[in-house]
């Protein structure tokens, strides 16, 4: 289903399109005037800048001149090298290209009918999860010298770049709100994708083969599949943003990747090359041109050894102004972090091995001023945190385009020291730059407000929203990725500040249809940054999980969009109610007075001497609730760590776990527990013998169980 257009600012491009035409005059956009204040904020305008129409500029101008292709593509005067390499990315791929820029060919000059040109082009970007499109007119900045100001084509009357460029710049709120950016967000904006940030250990590629090798493997696959990749080498700290190598690359800068490429040499290179394979990577500088001078740069003996049909026979060919080829150890030597942009649009035909998308909209909010229940004061939660495996090494690492962004890294870099959020660090007491929070606010804080802030602040953390997804089956990779809205339009008036933000992903029980109350497990956690995205790779085994998506500190309020991608469609929905809402059943049985969790960790001696080990699940039921686990296929001792939840209105009665042996025909007990706990109690191991069943006939075997209960529902 075709996704929903939104007009910007309530622009309707075919209305004012006919609107024009039918007065006959050229479009002058009142939004986005050509004035100073569509240019800076800060600075002033260099001298004798004017601003003129396409047909000012040259003679015959068009949109395109030869299709479209990276080299329509130069910076210009503007710090904005990352929108730049990601339009590159976008320019290479026509599916994509065809999506920012709609009704491409009706948009195009047509010499024959000048009636028809009304002076107006609209494009669309991609914002928190709704294509929005922009109209402009075509007055641009010239420079005194005739030249475009700001990015322009290699082909003078070509002007589809110069065109996007001041689209982006008036959904942003101006060009110098370009200044400074992240490569990103930018492909998330011309995509609708989710970027992932790769920070590279260029010691350990550089040293080891096996692990270059998959990760050259990586990106070959991610390219194959249509991804977008940019790259950048990070200045430390006493180097300066887009300061030269020795090598002629430039530091800060964003590069494209156009190509991940593995070929064979011949015999006659064999002897000269010393290896039978290369491993060679396309790069794209967006300055348009070719600054690499190590192996395989222009003119290098490398390239002097081939002839130009050996060239094309191995596919190591350069198609635009600005591209070269590198060997992939010297790519993993200088380069320090990649951006993949994975595209999630799907249609009938998509393969299922590309990733399935689901998407929640949510909001970080004070508690609500209208009448309602009394405010709660903050819990204490008995329960203990276990950090469960994190195998994730999650990207942190921003794209720089200028000065600017080295300035914004700056006080990231202040934050890295507390980037990955402790759980057991004590609470942030500094305020944030607008003044929300201060060291008493969590102790006024209202349950019923969604803003708490990371698991650094323990009593708050659990009032954030709170999103429930459950794998099935068997081990599920997800991305998980975390978009706040965008504030670079705020720019002009002083703001603009993306929020520190991140998520933790919690295990709960497999039953669990409410908000969680205590943090029991920790699956994986994200960094926090103030980007306007955050992702996170996670390889998750079958069970339910809750992502609680979170600002640094809390008392911070924004809307936020929270995306889900999978392999096999796992569904996200929001949890808003502290207890799960009673069936119309249970309507006429008395109310739960305690809720227990029962945590089944494992069972040993299920097989007897000598016998096959036998296929186990285990049945755990507590009043009319039946959970079954998995099967666990020839396990004598199954590691279950299965947690479960049961609001009970009968505490005195006790809780059964049976052990079961799956068969051909029909399924047999091994052997039965009971778990008989009190009201309110921490949490309490039992090691219990199985009774009846199998048991009987000459082995014994046992459960391995924690319990907890309390007569508050929302305890636990």
């Amino acid at each position: 289903m075709p996704e929903r257009i939104n007009d910007f600012q309530g622009q309707s491009f075919q209305k004012l399109r006919r609107a024009c035409l039918r007065r006959g005059a050229l479009f002058k956009d009142p939004l986005f005037p050509a004035t100073n204040q569509s240019l800076f904020y800060k600075r002033e305008p260099p001298l004798g800048l004017t601003w003129k129409r396409p047909r000012e500029i040259c003679k015959d101008p068009r949109l395109f001149v030869d299709g479209i292709s990276t080299r329509d593509l130069h910076q210009g005067s503007l710090g904005n090298c990352w929108m730049v390499a990601a339009i590159s990315c976008l320019a290479s791929e026509p599916s994509l290209w065809k999506k920012v820029i709609p009704d491409h060919v009706d948009q195009e000059w047509n010499p024959k009918r000048l009636d028809l040109y009304a002076g107006i082009f609209h494009f669309r970007f991609w914002r928190l999860g709704r294509w929005m499109d922009v109209v402009v007119d075509d007055r641009l900045p010239v420079s005194r010298d005739g030249v475009l100001l700001f990015c322009r084509s290699a082909t003078p009357r070509e002007f589809w770049s110069a065109l996007l460029e001041k689209a982006y710049a008036k959904l942003n709120g101006c060009y110098e709100a370009l200044e400074g950016g992240n490569t990103a967000e930018a492909l998330i904006d011309f995509t609708g994708g989710v970027s992932e940030p790769f920070s590279l250990d260029r010691e350990a590629l550089s040293l080891n083969s096996d692990q270059r090798r998959s990760f050259f493997q990586t990106l070959a696959k991610v390219h194959e599949r249509k991804s977008l990749i940019t790259c950048s080498i990070r200045p430390a700290e006493g180097e300066t943003v887009e300061s030269v190598l020795e090598c002629g690359l430039v530091r800060g800068h964003a590069y494209g990747i156009t190509a991940v490429k593995k070929v064979r040499l011949g015999e006659r290179l064999l002897k000269t090359g010393g290896t039978s394979r290369l491993f060679m990577v396309r790069m794209r500088n967006p300055w348009g041109t070719t600054d690499w001078t190590g192996a395989w740069s222009q003119g290098s003996e490398q390239w002097q050894q081939l002839s130009r049909a050996e060239r094309e026979k191995m596919g190591l060919i350069v198609r635009d102004v600005g591209e070269f080829w590198m060997d992939f150890e010297d790519f993993c030597h200088h380069f320090t972090d990649v951006v993949v942009c994975r595209l999630v649009d799907r249609t009938l035909l998509w393969p299922s091995s590309h990733w399935i998308e689901e998407r929640c909209y949510g909001e970080w909010a004070l508690a609500p001023t209208t009448p309602g229940p009394p405010p709660s004061t903050v819990f204490q939660s008995n329960c203990t945190m276990t950090l469960g495996k994190n195998n994730i090494k999650p990207g942190g690492t921003k794209q720089q385009g200028n000065r600017k962004e080295a300035r914004l890294r700056e006080s990231q870099q202040e934050r890295g020291k507390r980037g990955r959020c402790d759980p057991d660090r004590k609470k942030a007491t500094t305020e944030d730059d607008e003044g929300e929070v201060n060291g008493v606010w969590e102790a006024q804080m209202d349950k019923r407000s969604r803003c708490g802030g990371c698991i650094n602040h323990r009593d708050t953390f659990l009032h954030n929203p709170q999103f429930m997804f459950e794998v099935r089956g068997k081990e599920e990779e997800v991305l998980i990725c975390l978009q706040q809205e965008d504030r670079r339009i705020r720019r002009k008036n002083g703001g603009g500040e993306n929020l520190p933000i991140g998520f933790e992903v919690l295990k709960v029980e497999v039953n669990r249809c409410s908000r969680v109350q205590c943090v029991v497990e920790q699956a994986a956690s994200s960094v926090y940054m103030d980007s306007r995205s955050v992702t996170l790779r996670a390889t998750l085994a079958p069970g339910r999980y809750v992502v609680l998506p979170t600002t640094f500190l809390p008392g911070t309020t924004g809307r936020f969009l929270l995306r889900l991608l999978s392999h096999s469609n796992v569904k996200l929905r929001e949890l808003t109610e502290d207890l799960p809402s009673p069936s119309v059943f249970h309507c006429f049985l008395p109310q739960p007075t305690s809720v227990t969790t029962v945590h089944l960790r494992r069972a040993s001696g299920l097989s007897p001497p000598k016998q096959t080990v036998p296929d186990v699940y285990a049945v755990v039921r507590c009043e009319n609730d039946t959970i079954r686990t998995r099967v666990f296929k020839e396990e004598g001792n199954p590691e279950f760590n299965f947690r479960i939840i049961f609001y009970r209105r009968y505490p005195d009665t006790h809780i059964s776990v049976e052990l079961w042996s799956r068969g051909l025909l029909w399924d047999s007990l091994l052997g039965e527990a009971r778990l008989q706990t009190a009201e309110s109690e921490r949490s309490r191991s039992h090691v219990i013998d199985l009774r009846g069943g199998q048991s009987r006939s000459g082995f014994r075997g046992c459960i391995y169980v924690e319990t907890s209960s309390s007569v508050c529902l929302t305890d636990l």
